[in-house]
C-alpha cells in the first residue's frame, strides 16, 4: 500500500493548514517559526494583496481605474502590449503607475503588528524615474551643453547613468525618451570644442551611451559628424581603458549603417592601429569583438578597402585571427572568420593566409563544428585561397594541404546535410577541384563523424 493509505483524513487537513500559515509568512517575507503563536492561522488583508499575482504588495501602485496593483505585476502587464486595466478592463488612460503611498503605509503597519509571527516590515521603495523627471533632465543636459558647461553637464549626465543602471524598469524609461539622441548632440557639442579640456564629461557621456545601444538615427547622426568620429578614435588611442572601451562599443554600432562613416573613420591616424591593438591586447571580451565587428565593415565594404586591407595585413592581422580561431567560443569564432574573408578579398590578404601554417587545418575543422555561419564563411575562405588562385603554385600546395586535413570529405557532407545555396555552389566548385588533385596522394580516410555537432 502507498504511503498515503495510512494518512487519516484529519492529519492530511493539518498538514494543508500548515502549509497555508508557512506560504502566508513566506509572502510576506520570511517563513513563520515556531513558536507560541504556532496553533494560529495568519490570514494577509485582502486589500493588501495584489490582484494579479495574490501575493502581499510590496510597492503597491494605482492607476486612473482606481485599482491598486504590485508594481512588478502591473508592470509585466503592461510589457506584454496591454494598455488596460487587468480588473475593470477599461483602457488606462496613462501608463505611468502612481504611487500609493497609503496603501504602502498600512502594510508596514500591518507587517509590524505581525512580527510575533516572523513577519518582517517591508522597506519602503525606491520610486522609478518618471518620463517627466527624464524630459528635466535632459533638457538640462542640452542647455548645458550649449553653454559649454563642462561642469554641469557632467553632474547630469552622471545623475542619468545612476538612474538608468537603478533598474531595467528606470533604463527603458530613458530610452523611450530619446536620450541617446540628445547626449550624442552633447557629445558631438563638447567634441567640436577640445578632447583634452573636455575628456571627462565627453567620457561620461560615451559611457551612459553605452548603456542605451542599440541607438536610433538620428543618435548615430550626431556621432558619425567628423568631430565625434575624431573623438572617438582619440578615445581607442588612450590609455584610459574604460574610455577605449565605450568608444570602439559606440563605433560599432555607428559604423554598422553607413560605409561613408567607415571610409572617413579609417583615415583617422591611428585609428586602424588602435583597434588592431584591442584584438593584440586585449581589454575584455565584449571590447574585442566590438573591435571585429568595426574591422569587420571597413574590410567588407563596397568602396575601394584595398589601401585598407594592405595597412591590416602589415599590422599582423591575419596571424592574430587565425589564434583566435584555435580555440575560441561561437560568436568570437563568427568574427574572426568574417574579418578574415574580408582580408581574403585582396591579393595581399590571400598570400599571408597561404603562408600561414594555421590557415587551412583551422578552416577546415571549422566547417560544421561551429555554427552554420562560421562554415560559411570557411567555405568561402577556402573557395577564395584556392578557386581564385588556380594557376598560381600557391594554390595547388593548398590543395594538397587541404586534402590531407580532410576537407575533401568535409565538404561532400557539408553538401549532404545542406547549406546556403551561394555556400554551396563554392563547396561544389571546391570539391571539383579537390578531386583533380585526389591521385597525387593518398587521401585521408573519412572521419568519423558520428559525434559532430551540427546547428541545423
Amino acid at each position: 500500500m502507498r504511503l498515503f493509505d495510512f494518512i487519516l483524513p484529519c492529519q492530511i487537513q493539518r498538514m494543508i493548514s500548515s502549509w497555508r500559515r508557512r506560504r502566508a509568512g513566506h509572502c510576506a517575507g520570511k517563513e513563520q517559526p515556531w513558536g507560541e503563536n504556532r496553533g494560529m492561522e495568519l490570514t494577509i488583508p485582502g486589500h493588501f494583496r495584489c490582484p494579479i499575482s495574490l501575493d502581499l504588495m510590496k510597492d503597491p501602485v494605482t492607476f486612473s481605474t482606481g485599482i491598486t496593483y504590485d508594481r512588478e505585476s502591473i508592470e509585466t502587464w503592461l510589457d506584454a502590449g496591454n494598455q488596460t486595466c487587468p480588473i475593470t478592463n477599461q483602457e488606462l488612460k496613462s501608463l505611468e503607475p502612481i504611487p500609493n503611498h497609503a496603501i504602502r503605509k498600512m502594510i508596514q503597519d500591518w507587517c509590524v503588528e505581525n512580527r510575533s509571527h516572523g513577519i518582517e516590515r517591508i522597506p519602503t521603495p525606491r520610486i522609478p524615474v518618471s518620463s517627466a523627471q527624464v524630459s528635466e533632465l535632459l533638457r538640462k543636459i542640452t542647455m548645458a551643453s550649449e553653454s559649454e558647461d563642462e561642469a554641469g553637464c557632467l553632474k547630469l549626465v552622471t545623475k542619468l547613468k545612476a538612474l538608468a543602471k537603478e533598474s531595467d524598469r528606470n533604463k527603458r524609461c530613458i530610452v523611450a525618451n530619446t536620450t541617446g539622441s540628445v547626449l550624442s548632440a552633447a557629445f558631438d557639442t563638447f567634441s567640436k570644442v577640445s578632447f583634452d579640456r573636455n575628456a571627462t564629461v565627453l567620457e561620461e557621456i560615451l559611457s551612459t551611451l553605452a548603456l542605451l545601444f542599440p541607438l536610433d538615427r538620428e543618435a548615430k547622426s550626431f556621432l558619425q559628424s567628423s568631430a565625434s568620429l575624431h573623438c572617438m578614435a582619440w578615445f581607442l588611442k588612450g590609455a584610459d581603458l574604460s574610455g577605449r572601451k565605450n568608444s570602439v562599443l559606440a563605433l560599432k554600432d555607428v559604423l554598422s549603417s553607413d560605409e561613408s562613416r567607415v571610409e572617413s573613420f579609417s583615415k583617422i591616424e591611428g585609428a586602424l592601429e588602435a583597434l588592431v591593438k584591442l584584438i593584440k591586447e586585449p581589454i575584455c571580451r565584449t571590447a574585442t569583438k566590438a573591435s571585429l565587428m568595426v574591422i569587420y565593415h571597413m574590410v567588407s565594404c563596397s568602396f575601394p578597402n584595398e589601401a585598407i586591407i594592405d595597412r591590416f595585413v602589415d599590422m599582423g592581422l591575419v596571424s592574430l585571427l587565425l589564434e583566435l580561431l584555435v580555440d575560441n567560443e561561437i560568436s568570437m569564432c563568427e568574427k574572426a572568420e568574417g574579418v578574415l574573408d574580408g582580408i581574403c578579398s585582396s591579393e595581399r590578404g590571400r598570400e599571408k593566409a597561404y603562408n600561414h601554417a594555421l590557415t587551412i587545418p583551422v578552416l577546415v575543422k571549422k566547417i560544421l563544428r561551429v555554427s552554420d555561419l562560421a562554415t560559411q564563411f570557411s567555405v568561402s575562405i577556402l573557395w577564395k585561397l584556392i578557386c581564385k588562385n588556380e594557376k598560381r603554385e600557391e594554390a595547388s600546395v593548398v590543395v594538397v594541404e587541404a586534402l590531407q586535413v580532410g576537407a575533401f570529405q568535409k565538404l561532400l557532407l557539408l553538401l549532404q546535410v545542406g547549406c546556403a545555396d551561394r555556400t554551396k555552389e563554392k563547396a561544389t566548385e571546391l570539391l571539383k577541384l579537390l578531386n583533380l588533385h585526389r591521385d597525387r596522394l593518398e587521401c585521408v580516410e573519412s572521419t568519423d563523424f558520428k559525434d559532430l555537432k551540427r546547428r541545423f
